[in-house]
């Protein structure tokens, strides 16, 4: 029997690198699927339509709750994000592994309907750092890189909740350490239980 693929979610606070280190993670494991968002907030320069949100109106959104077709769903900054449910489930039965590049409302929205979902929480080095990667951030105003700072505070108390915590000041390290975790939760003995099995059967 073919074991379920894994579901692995990443969050952090806005300016942490999270979607720099997903890309460098998709790119390093080719199994892994990336679970597009769908979203209602217009798209900053550079994003494209279908790769890297699904960017809709708030009425369709709304729409896709009413009918159950979200794994989770929140609103954040005024906008609202979420994961298409048939997409995860599709894969995860097929055996594939997903990743989910979402905010910490719909990691914890997930974990609560997907308990075998491992979260990763990834931080700054320091708070000065932060600061500093938010506010270079040409595309956003005062106002939200206020809201911004406020925000981070908040969710990085929720590290707490996650299965773990990544750093990431230096790049490199910080991949390396989620590489370690795929390949520790890929070697986890429910995972390698079917091995046990055919070398029984030798």
């Amino acid at each position: 029997m073919k074991n379920k693929g894994d579901i692995f979610v990443i969050s952090a606070p806005s300016g942490t690198g999270k979607t720099t280190l997903v890309r460098l993670l998709l790119s390093r494991f080719p199994t892994l699927s990336f679970s597009i968002s769908y979203t209602t907030r217009l798209p900053r320069p550079g994003e494209v339509n279908g790769q890297h949100y699904f960017f809709v109106s708030e009425k369709e959104f709304k729409k896709s709750i009413a009918k159950g077709e979200m794994l989770e769903w929140a609103k954040v900054y005024g906008h609202y994000y979420g994961t298409p449910l048939t997409f995860v489930q599709e894969k995860i039965a097929a055996g594939k592994d997903i990743v989910l590049d979402i905010d910490i409302q719909g990691a914890q929205a997930v974990k609560k309907k997907m308990p075998e979902a491992i979260l990763i929480f990834l931080i700054p080095p320091s708070w000065n750092e932060l600061q500093r990667r938010i506010i270079s951030r040409s595309s956003d105003s005062p106002e939200e890189i206020k809201k911004r700072l406020e925000a981070a505070k908040k969710e990085i108390l929720a590290a707490r909740e996650f299965d773990y915590i990544v750093i990431n000041d230096v790049l490199e390290d910080a991949l390396k350490e989620l590489v370690s975790i795929i390949q520790a939760t890929k070697a986890r003995a429910n995972k390698r239980w079917p091995e046990i099995k055919r070398l029984l059967q030798a």
